[in-house]
Protein backbone atom coordinates (compact mmCIF):
# COMPACT_ATOMS: atom_id res chain seq x y z
CA UNK A 1 0.00 0.00 0.00
CA UNK A 2 1.29 3.58 -0.13
CA UNK A 3 3.04 5.41 2.20
CA UNK A 4 2.13 9.01 3.00
CA UNK A 5 4.75 10.94 4.94
CA UNK A 6 3.96 14.87 6.58
CA UNK A 7 6.93 17.01 6.49
CA UNK A 8 6.63 19.92 9.01
CA UNK A 9 9.98 21.97 9.35
CA UNK A 10 8.34 24.37 12.26
CA UNK A 11 6.40 25.41 15.18
CA UNK A 12 3.86 27.14 12.72
CA UNK A 13 3.56 24.23 10.34
CA UNK A 14 2.53 21.76 13.31
CA UNK A 15 0.05 24.63 14.46
CA UNK A 16 -1.70 24.99 11.33
CA UNK A 17 -1.77 21.36 10.90
CA UNK A 18 -3.57 20.64 14.31
CA UNK A 19 -5.94 23.69 13.52
CA UNK A 20 -6.69 21.64 10.39
CA UNK A 21 -7.95 19.00 12.22
CA UNK A 22 -9.59 20.92 14.31
CA UNK A 23 -11.40 22.15 12.37
CA UNK A 24 -12.05 19.67 10.57
CA UNK A 25 -13.41 17.54 13.36
CA UNK A 26 -15.65 20.50 14.59
CA UNK A 27 -17.19 21.08 11.37
CA UNK A 28 -17.81 17.11 11.32
CA UNK A 29 -18.94 17.44 14.38
CA UNK A 30 -21.16 20.51 13.78
CA UNK A 31 -22.72 19.03 10.40
CA UNK A 32 -23.80 15.86 12.62
CA UNK A 33 -25.61 18.04 15.18
CA UNK A 34 -27.18 20.09 12.63
CA UNK A 35 -28.70 17.16 10.49
CA UNK A 36 -30.25 15.79 13.55
CA UNK A 37 -31.71 19.12 14.41
CA UNK A 38 -33.11 19.11 10.60
CA UNK A 39 -34.13 15.78 11.09
CA UNK A 40 -35.96 16.60 14.49
CA UNK A 41 -37.66 19.79 12.92
CA UNK A 42 -38.72 17.69 9.49
CA UNK A 43 -40.53 15.02 11.73
CA UNK A 44 -41.78 17.61 13.75
CA UNK A 45 -42.91 19.60 10.32
CA UNK A 46 -44.26 16.78 8.80
CA UNK A 47 -46.19 15.61 12.27
CA UNK A 48 -47.89 19.16 12.07
CA UNK A 49 -48.45 19.09 8.74
CA UNK A 50 -50.41 15.45 9.06
CA UNK A 51 -52.57 17.01 11.54
CA UNK A 52 -53.28 20.08 9.56
CA UNK A 53 -54.40 18.01 6.83
CA UNK A 54 -56.70 15.25 9.30
CA UNK A 55 -58.04 18.51 10.14
CA UNK A 56 -58.81 20.04 7.22
CA UNK A 57 -60.04 16.90 5.90
CA UNK A 58 -62.64 16.57 8.92
CA UNK A 59 -64.14 19.93 8.45
CA UNK A 60 -64.66 19.28 4.74
CA UNK A 61 -65.83 15.70 5.35
CA UNK A 62 -67.92 16.60 8.40
CA UNK A 63 -70.13 18.78 5.26
CA UNK A 64 -69.42 17.28 1.99
CA UNK A 65 -70.60 13.63 3.56
CA UNK A 66 -73.20 14.71 5.96
CA UNK A 67 -75.06 16.67 3.47
CA UNK A 68 -75.66 13.80 1.09
CA UNK A 69 -76.57 11.61 3.27
CA UNK A 70 -79.09 13.75 4.78
CA UNK A 71 -80.69 14.13 1.67
CA UNK A 72 -81.12 10.62 0.99
CA UNK A 73 -82.59 9.97 4.29
CA UNK A 74 -85.06 12.92 4.21
CA UNK A 75 -86.15 12.13 0.47
CA UNK A 76 -86.07 8.05 1.75
CA UNK A 77 -88.48 9.36 4.28
CA UNK A 78 -91.04 10.71 2.58
CA UNK A 79 -91.18 8.26 0.08
CA UNK A 80 -91.99 5.42 2.89
CA UNK A 81 -94.36 8.08 4.93
CA UNK A 82 -96.42 9.45 2.07
CA UNK A 83 -96.10 7.25 -0.60
CA UNK A 84 -99.45 6.83 -0.88
CA UNK A 85 -100.07 10.59 -0.81
CA UNK A 86 -97.14 11.30 -3.40
CA UNK A 87 -98.26 12.06 -6.87
CA UNK A 88 -96.00 10.60 -9.32
CA UNK A 89 -93.67 13.09 -10.27
CA UNK A 90 -93.15 13.90 -6.38
CA UNK A 91 -91.89 10.86 -6.76
CA UNK A 92 -89.22 10.91 -9.47
CA UNK A 93 -87.94 13.95 -7.83
CA UNK A 94 -87.47 12.46 -4.70
CA UNK A 95 -86.19 9.45 -6.50
CA UNK A 96 -84.06 11.76 -8.29
CA UNK A 97 -82.66 13.87 -5.01
CA UNK A 98 -81.59 10.27 -3.46
CA UNK A 99 -79.94 9.89 -6.97
CA UNK A 100 -77.75 12.92 -6.99
CA UNK A 101 -77.05 12.54 -3.48
CA UNK A 102 -75.57 9.09 -4.01
CA UNK A 103 -73.67 10.23 -7.14
CA UNK A 104 -71.97 13.01 -4.91
CA UNK A 105 -71.55 10.75 -1.91
CA UNK A 106 -69.71 8.34 -4.56
CA UNK A 107 -67.47 11.19 -5.66
CA UNK A 108 -66.30 11.93 -2.36
CA UNK A 109 -65.67 8.58 -0.91
CA UNK A 110 -63.86 7.86 -4.53
CA UNK A 111 -61.68 10.81 -4.21
CA UNK A 112 -60.39 10.36 -0.93
CA UNK A 113 -59.89 6.33 -1.36
CA UNK A 114 -57.61 7.62 -4.58
CA UNK A 115 -56.06 10.47 -2.69
CA UNK A 116 -55.01 7.96 0.43
CA UNK A 117 -53.87 5.52 -3.07
CA UNK A 118 -51.71 8.80 -3.84
CA UNK A 119 -50.66 9.34 -0.43
CA UNK A 120 -49.55 5.70 -0.17
CA UNK A 121 -47.61 5.70 -3.80
CA UNK A 122 -49.70 2.47 -4.61
CA UNK A 123 -50.56 4.15 -7.97
CA UNK A 124 -49.15 1.65 -10.41
CA UNK A 125 -51.26 2.43 -13.89
CA UNK A 126 -52.05 -0.66 -15.73
CA UNK A 127 -52.11 0.40 -18.97
CA UNK A 128 -54.34 -1.20 -22.19
CA UNK A 129 -55.14 -0.19 -25.36
CA UNK A 130 -58.21 2.55 -24.94
CA UNK A 131 -60.32 4.30 -27.89
CA UNK A 132 -60.80 7.72 -26.62
CA UNK A 133 -63.81 8.04 -28.63
CA UNK A 134 -65.53 5.49 -26.29
CA UNK A 135 -63.42 7.11 -22.77
CA UNK A 136 -65.05 10.32 -23.61
CA UNK A 137 -68.41 9.61 -23.74
CA UNK A 138 -68.46 7.12 -21.45
CA UNK A 139 -67.24 9.87 -18.69
CA UNK A 140 -69.76 12.12 -20.10
CA UNK A 141 -72.33 9.11 -20.02
CA UNK A 142 -71.76 8.52 -16.14
CA UNK A 143 -71.91 12.68 -15.74
CA UNK A 144 -75.44 13.03 -17.65
CA UNK A 145 -77.52 13.98 -14.46
CA UNK A 146 -75.03 16.66 -13.86
CA UNK A 147 -74.95 18.24 -16.92
CA UNK A 148 -78.74 17.63 -18.26
CA UNK A 149 -78.71 20.88 -19.03
CA UNK A 150 -75.36 21.67 -20.20
CA UNK A 151 -73.67 22.33 -23.37
CA UNK A 152 -70.49 19.85 -24.19
CA UNK A 153 -68.73 19.79 -26.96
CA UNK A 154 -66.68 17.20 -27.82
CA UNK A 155 -63.86 17.55 -30.51
CA UNK A 156 -61.75 14.16 -31.47
CA UNK A 157 -59.65 14.28 -34.13
CA UNK A 158 -60.85 11.35 -36.57
CA UNK A 159 -57.42 9.87 -36.95
CA UNK A 160 -56.61 9.43 -33.24
CA UNK A 161 -55.38 5.70 -32.54
CA UNK A 162 -55.67 3.46 -29.99
CA UNK A 163 -53.87 4.96 -26.87
CA UNK A 164 -52.19 2.68 -23.91
CA UNK A 165 -53.48 4.19 -21.11
CA UNK A 166 -54.63 3.37 -17.85
CA UNK A 167 -58.37 3.49 -18.42
CA UNK A 168 -59.23 3.86 -14.97
CA UNK A 169 -57.46 6.56 -13.97
CA UNK A 170 -57.81 8.56 -17.24
CA UNK A 171 -61.41 8.20 -17.06
CA UNK A 172 -61.29 9.51 -13.04
CA UNK A 173 -59.19 12.24 -14.55
CA UNK A 174 -61.79 13.74 -16.60
CA UNK A 175 -64.51 12.87 -14.51
CA UNK A 176 -62.86 15.14 -12.26
CA UNK A 177 -62.27 17.76 -14.79
CA UNK A 178 -65.25 17.86 -16.14
CA UNK A 179 -67.87 17.93 -12.95
CA UNK A 180 -65.33 20.97 -11.71
CA UNK A 181 -66.16 22.71 -14.81
CA UNK A 182 -69.40 22.16 -14.37
CA UNK A 183 -70.00 23.27 -11.11
CA UNK A 184 -67.68 27.06 -11.79
CA UNK A 185 -69.38 27.81 -14.22
CA UNK A 186 -72.39 30.11 -14.80
CA UNK A 187 -75.23 28.08 -16.46
CA UNK A 188 -74.67 29.10 -20.23
CA UNK A 189 -71.35 28.61 -20.30
CA UNK A 190 -70.24 25.83 -22.69
CA UNK A 191 -67.92 22.74 -21.46
CA UNK A 192 -65.52 21.95 -24.42
CA UNK A 193 -63.38 18.60 -24.62
CA UNK A 194 -60.77 17.81 -27.42
CA UNK A 195 -58.39 14.73 -27.95
CA UNK A 196 -55.68 14.92 -30.51
CA UNK A 197 -52.50 13.66 -30.53
CA UNK A 198 -49.00 15.43 -31.40
CA UNK A 199 -45.54 14.21 -31.75
CA UNK A 200 -46.44 10.40 -30.08
CA UNK A 201 -48.29 12.74 -27.06
CA UNK A 202 -51.77 12.13 -26.43
CA UNK A 203 -53.06 15.76 -25.80
CA UNK A 204 -56.63 15.92 -23.77
CA UNK A 205 -57.95 19.42 -22.94
CA UNK A 206 -61.04 20.27 -21.32
CA UNK A 207 -62.04 24.34 -21.65
CA UNK A 208 -64.71 26.57 -20.98
CA UNK A 209 -65.53 29.90 -21.70
CA UNK A 210 -66.77 30.50 -18.04
CA UNK A 211 -65.26 33.02 -16.00
CA UNK A 212 -61.45 31.72 -15.71
CA UNK A 213 -59.50 31.81 -12.67
CA UNK A 214 -57.95 34.52 -10.28
CA UNK A 215 -54.23 34.73 -11.62
CA UNK A 216 -53.14 34.24 -7.87
CA UNK A 217 -55.01 30.92 -8.08
CA UNK A 218 -53.38 29.32 -10.82
CA UNK A 219 -50.28 27.67 -9.25
CA UNK A 220 -52.70 26.97 -6.31
CA UNK A 221 -55.75 24.80 -8.05
CA UNK A 222 -53.80 21.39 -8.14
CA UNK A 223 -52.80 21.85 -4.66
CA UNK A 224 -54.57 19.05 -1.51
CA UNK A 225 -57.94 20.44 0.32
CA UNK A 226 -57.56 23.87 -1.89
CA UNK A 227 -60.59 25.58 -2.64
CA UNK A 228 -61.33 28.94 -4.50
CA UNK A 229 -62.57 31.45 -2.58
CA UNK A 230 -64.74 33.11 -4.97
CA UNK A 231 -67.46 30.42 -5.05
CA UNK A 232 -69.92 28.94 -2.44
CA UNK A 233 -70.09 25.57 -3.83
CA UNK A 234 -69.04 22.68 -1.56
CA UNK A 235 -66.45 20.06 -2.17
CA UNK A 236 -63.39 18.86 -0.37
CA UNK A 237 -60.50 20.18 -3.03
CA UNK A 238 -58.91 17.00 -3.63
CA UNK A 239 -60.83 16.80 -7.43
CA UNK A 240 -57.71 18.51 -8.89
CA UNK A 241 -55.04 17.58 -6.72
CA UNK A 242 -56.09 13.53 -7.68
CA UNK A 243 -56.01 14.76 -11.51
CA UNK A 244 -52.91 15.62 -11.21
CA UNK A 245 -51.38 12.78 -9.42
CA UNK A 246 -52.95 10.24 -12.21
CA UNK A 247 -51.51 12.16 -14.79
CA UNK A 248 -48.19 12.21 -13.73
CA UNK A 249 -48.58 8.67 -12.61
CA UNK A 250 -48.74 8.26 -16.06
CA UNK A 251 -45.70 10.13 -16.69
CA UNK A 252 -47.72 13.69 -17.73
CA UNK A 253 -48.62 16.69 -17.53
CA UNK A 254 -51.10 19.02 -16.73
CA UNK A 255 -51.51 22.88 -17.13
CA UNK A 256 -54.36 25.29 -16.19
CA UNK A 257 -54.02 28.53 -17.99
CA UNK A 258 -56.78 31.29 -18.82
CA UNK A 259 -58.42 31.85 -22.30
CA UNK A 260 -58.31 35.33 -23.39
CA UNK A 261 -61.90 35.44 -24.35
CA UNK A 262 -62.72 34.06 -21.18
CA UNK A 263 -63.22 30.79 -19.87
CA UNK A 264 -60.18 28.50 -18.27
CA UNK A 265 -58.15 25.78 -20.72
CA UNK A 266 -56.84 22.52 -18.58
CA UNK A 267 -54.05 20.74 -20.88
CA UNK A 268 -53.17 17.40 -20.12
CA UNK A 269 -50.01 15.87 -22.24
CA UNK A 270 -49.04 11.99 -22.00
CA UNK A 271 -46.30 10.31 -23.98
CA UNK A 272 -48.55 7.18 -24.78
CA UNK A 273 -47.49 4.33 -26.98
CA UNK A 274 -50.35 4.03 -30.05
CA UNK A 275 -51.84 1.57 -32.66
CA UNK A 276 -53.83 2.72 -35.70
CA UNK A 277 -55.55 -0.51 -35.75
CA UNK A 278 -58.88 1.43 -35.27
CA UNK A 279 -58.78 3.31 -38.15
CA UNK A 280 -57.96 -0.03 -40.37
CA UNK A 281 -61.66 -0.66 -38.93
CA UNK A 282 -63.37 2.32 -40.22
CA UNK A 283 -61.77 2.02 -43.40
Amino acid sequence: PPKFTFHIDNGEDVLLFFMYFIIAFVNAALTFKIRGVEKIAHKKEEKENTLKLYNTLLHSLSHELRTPISTIIVATDNLQADNKKLSEHNKAELLSEISKAALRLNTQVENLLNMSRLESGNIQPKKDWCDMNELIYEVISSLKENLENRRIDIEIKKDIPFCKLDVGLMEQVLYNLILNANLYIPEDAIITIKAKLINQKLILIVEDNGNGFDAAEIDKVFEKFYRSKNTSTGGTGLGLSIVKGFVQAHNGTITLENIETGGACFTIELPVETNYINNLKNE
